[in-house]
């Protein structure tokens, strides 16, 4: 597995964004047959391509939802009350999601790229990158917000759609 050149990534998929997501919005429209199924065969051929560690653009360019579960878990962690969580880390956004307040997240160690609070971490970050879903298409949206952040959602788009044009 080679690690993630970040540099080149932000330029490949900037460039290829817009027909990614054209291409992400044609399957939503029109899924076809097997869609699930073949989503999740491409799930494992993207994990032995893709190290997260070599990349945590996730963790550098977006925040995640907390839910008022991860807040409980995660604040008792600190030894803080969920307001008290909430005060020094996060902020209500307008759809009222709680956001981290900063990013890169403040649980990212920059050096290794991993989660200082991994076991815990919220709901939102242990999902990501939501590739294989029972209902792929239900999934679709976060795709085409995902494929400009994500390598593996990246990938995962472009052998969707080398497989999708046999």
């Amino acid at each position: 597995m080679e690690p993630i050149n970040l540099r080149s990534f932000k330029i490949k998929s900037g460039k290829n964004k817009r027909k990614m997501r054209l291409f992400l919005t044609k399957v939503e429209k029109n899924p076809p047959r097997g869609l699930d199924k073949l989503a999740e065969k491409i799930e494992k051929e993207v994990w032995q391509e893709v190290d997260c560690l070599t990349c945590a653009n996730c963790c550098k360019s977006m925040t995640p939802t907390f839910t008022k579960k991860d807040i409980v878990r995660i604040s008792a962690h600190f030894d803080q009350t969920p307001d008290e969580f909430k005060e020094k880390w996060l902020y209500l956004d307008n759809n009222g999601d709680w956001m981290n307040t900063r990013t890169p997240c403040q649980f990212l160690d920059k050096k290794t790229n991993m989660c200082s609070i991994y076991a815990i971490r919220p709901a939102d970050c242990a999902g990501f990158p939501h590739l294989a879903k029972k209902k792929m298409v239900e999934y679709i949206h976060v795709h085409k917000q995902n494929v400009e952040y994500c390598p593996a959602t990246y990938k995962m788009v472009e052998k969707m759609k080398e497989m999708l044009s046999k």
